[in-house]
């Protein structure tokens, strides 16, 4: 929790560089793009919703594939990645790769 609010203090989105928020309890992965000016939610997914199915990394790598969509159809090429106070490794590391392969800038 330190860790998170730490990170928060330090970073915020906008409507052209909203925040990628990524959530990830034992089972499940989320992922929400952020405008933080306005206070909305712009795009969201979860590995609950997708209809791929997987486990660990295949399935971040996936997820990490449908939010750069959401966020291409939002016109959104930039973003600011919020970890959620996790370590960057893992399902975490593979998500965020692939984001980047598929065009947007963290």
């Amino acid at each position: 929790m330190q860790r998170h609010r730490r990170i928060r203090a330090k970073i915020s989105g906008t409507a052209e560089r909203p925040r990628l928020f990524v959530f990830h309890s034992n089972a499940h992965l989320y992922a929400q793009l952020i405008d933080d000016e306005k206070g909305k939610t712009i795009a969201a997914v979860s590995d609950l919703k997708l209809k791929a199915k997987g486990k660990g990394a295949d399935l971040a790598k996936k997820l990490g594939k449908e939010i750069a969509e959401k966020a291409k159809e939002y016109k959104v090429t930039q973003v600011v990645f919020d970890r959620g106070g996790a370590k960057y490794h893992g399902n975490l590391k593979a998500f965020a790769e692939e984001v980047r392969a598929q065009g947007i800038a963290l």
